[in-house]
């Protein structure tokens, strides 16, 4: 059963009053609404599309988080009922449980459910309308000083315009149109590597897992990543469906990919050893009816996608991160992030002919080996999936929208350690701890004899904090902005993944129930302290320690002196003796000269006693 309430009969003059309102039925917000309505606030969803769930619920099923554990919050909630699901419907050992990683791997039609039953279970203060499409023009906004009071939003089966007045705005776009309309600064395009000194910034070619090319500039641009759908393959027979030739299909486009395919050619690091020699080589084992035989090069589908396995025989195809052409389509979405619908309805179709036309080509062109194009065809589109959109996902990925100049603006040096083995910088304003890798897709198209696309890009990161001021503008009292948070091109590449998106939504959420708690509701007027002792009761991660979870009696109290510096290292070891070094740092932060270690002081004893000499201090 879905949750997806309506408001009937309202009159496009009239404006109902919400706590909450909330642009963009994604991951990140949903999440806003749920903590908003755990502290009994209500929240109106305004969905474009006639499904929520973002990108999770078209595609998206593998969990982009490098550490398990270093994000929670919603996020683990929505995991654990995603594991729930299957094994209540297949059992607790079954193929689909393992498949789904603990639930971090889902079908789209799965993540959609859990979305909507989540949403379900606060429906007294949330409301979802669907088919609602804001559109980021200043006469859609009814700006009063620094506070917004109304916007329009285009009913997409009434074609009529209706009115929404809140007392709190959240953008949970990905393109950030709320923010645009509201006049908050932004930036689209890459920094280039003078501005902020990141690894990556500006033009950039680089082996995937390898070095960067001498011809890279590191040059600033107008470039945005690019964009793809997250296909839903299958080669379970009896599930799959053939991908026929699209109506608008340009062969000239994927010509390049049969070269490719005879001469094991790709953009890896292992393509440093590969000669001249090796890729003719290649071609005749090819035409000869074997399979290549070039390091790190891959063969079928996934010459074109590269797929993660979901249950029930499924795939995340995602772009193939070694291939020179798959299914993104650089340059062509750089206008994305500031047109309007019409134009990304255009795009979005386009985007689709080409990504279908990719598939017949390598599964049908004679100018591929046959045992290439039978491999391919092995595979098709799961029948299951997007049954009201001839099985193709109904939302293009969008990585990268407008991205705003907030409070904080984040680098890569947010996400790196200061020093090997040590942490990035910790941010006591911190709304949650994730990790992902600084990533980036292509921005342009192949270019002769360069040995990637320009700006497809991956470097690791560490276990990071998330300051308050990236989801916050400056300019407007009563607005905040936690998908296009603020950020740098690179800085962005890691925060912009759903389990963080769906975690800074979260706070949002959070931070938009306490400004209405004032009587001034400035969302900048927060006390953080108070916005994360609330996360923390709802089982947020702020800052991450191996050894210590959420479910841990001492979790609040690890989480309170991370932040404060207590505890700098990965580890909390609450068990071990306090060292002198933990001495002299404990009492020099907590201005506590005459702390000792008795006989049999842990670390935890001590961290105790002064977090309940702090936290004292702080009630008197």
């Amino acid at each position: 059963m879905t949750f997806s309430p309506v408001v009937h009969g309202q009159d496009k003059n009239q404006a109902k009053q919400y706590d909450l309102i909330i642009v963009g039925g994604t991951p990140g917000g949903i999440m806003a609404a749920i903590s908003a309505a755990k502290l009994g606030k209500t929240a109106l969803i305004l969905e474009r599309t006639a499904h929520i769930g973002g990108l999770p619920a078209n595609g998206l099923g593998a969990t982009d988080l490098a550490t398990r554990g270093a994000t929670t919050g919603l996020f683990t909630d929505f995991v654990a009922r995603v594991k729930a699901h299957y094994v209540k419907k297949y059992g607790a050992k079954s193929e689909q449980v393992k498949a789904s990683q603990e639930g971090y791997h889902f079908e789209a039609s799965v993540a959609e459910q859990v979305f909507e039953d989540m949403l379900a279970a606060h429906r007294q203060h949330i409301e979802v309308r669907k088919l609602m499409q804001f559109d980021a023009a200043p006469t859609n906004i009814s700006l009063s000083g620094r506070r917004i009071s109304m916007i329009k939003v285009l009913n997409r089966e009434t074609k009529a315009l209706e009115s929404f007045s809140g007392k709190v705005f959240l953008d949970a776009t990905y393109e950030g149109d709320l923010g645009a309309a509201a006049g908050i600064p932004f930036v689209v395009g890459r920094e280039g590597k003078d501005e902020y000194n990141e690894p990556g910034a500006g033009q950039v070619y680089k082996y995937w897992r390898g070095p960067e090319s001498a011809e890279s500039s590191f040059q600033r641009d107008n470039a945005v990543q690019s964009y793809n759908y997250r296909l839903c393959l299958t080669n379970d027979k009896a599930n799959s469906l053939r991908v026929e030739k699209p109506e608008k299909y340009n062969r000239e486009e994927y010509v390049s990919l049969v070269e490719d395919v005879l001469t094991g050619r790709h953009t890896g690091a292992s393509m440093m050893e590969v000669t001249d020699a090796m890729l003719e080589q290649n071609r005749a084992h090819v035409l000869k009816g074997g399979k290549t035989q070039i390091p790190g090069d891959v063969w079928g589908i996934a010459k074109i996608t590269n797929m993660v396995s979901l249950p029930n025989k499924k795939t995340d195809a995602n772009n193939q991160h070694m291939a020179f052409i798959s299914t993104d389509l650089p340059e062509e979405n750089w206008p994305w992030p500031t047109s309007g619908w019409d134009w990304r309805d255009k795009f979005a179709q386009r985007l689709k002919e080409y990504t279908l036309g990719l598939i017949y080509f390598a599964q049908n062109d004679p100018a591929l080996p046959e045992h290439f194009r039978n491999a391919a065809l092995e595979w098709g589109l799961a029948k299951d999936e997007y049954q009201d959109n001839a099985n193709f996902p109904r939302q293009v990925y969008v990585r990268e929208g407008r991205r705003f100049q907030g409070v904080y603006f984040f680098t890569a040096k947010d996400a790196l350690p200061m020093q090997e083995g040590a942490r990035p910088p910790i941010h006591p304003s911190s709304i949650t701890a994730s990790h992902y890798a600084l990533d980036s897709h292509a921005v342009r198209k192949r270019e002769q004899g360069k040995i990637h696309l320009d700006g497809f890009l991956s470097y690791p990161s560490a276990v990071y904090t998330v300051p308050l001021g990236v989801i916050m503008p400056k300019e407007v009292d009563n607005l905040l902005l936690p998908v296009p948070v603020s950020g740098s091109h690179i800085g962005f590449s890691t925060l912009r993944m759903e389990p963080c998106w769906m975690a800074m939504g979260q706070a949002a959420g959070v931070t938009a129930a306490l400004a209405l708690e004032a009587s001034t509701v400035k969302v900048q007027e927060v006390d953080h302290s108070k916005l994360q002792d609330v996360l923390i009761g709802q089982n947020a991660t702020l800052i991450y320690y191996k050894d210590v979870n959420p479910s841990d009696p001492d979790f609040k109290m690890v989480q309170y002196m991370g932040l404060r510096g207590y505890l700098p290292g990965w580890e909390a070891s609450l068990n071990t003796a306090a060292s002198a070094a933990d001495l002299e740092l404990w009492a020099k932060l907590s201005n506590n000269n005459a702390l000792k270690v008795g006989k049999k002081s842990t670390r935890g004893t001590l961290l105790k006693e002064i977090y309940l000499s702090l936290q004292s201090k702080t009630k008197s």
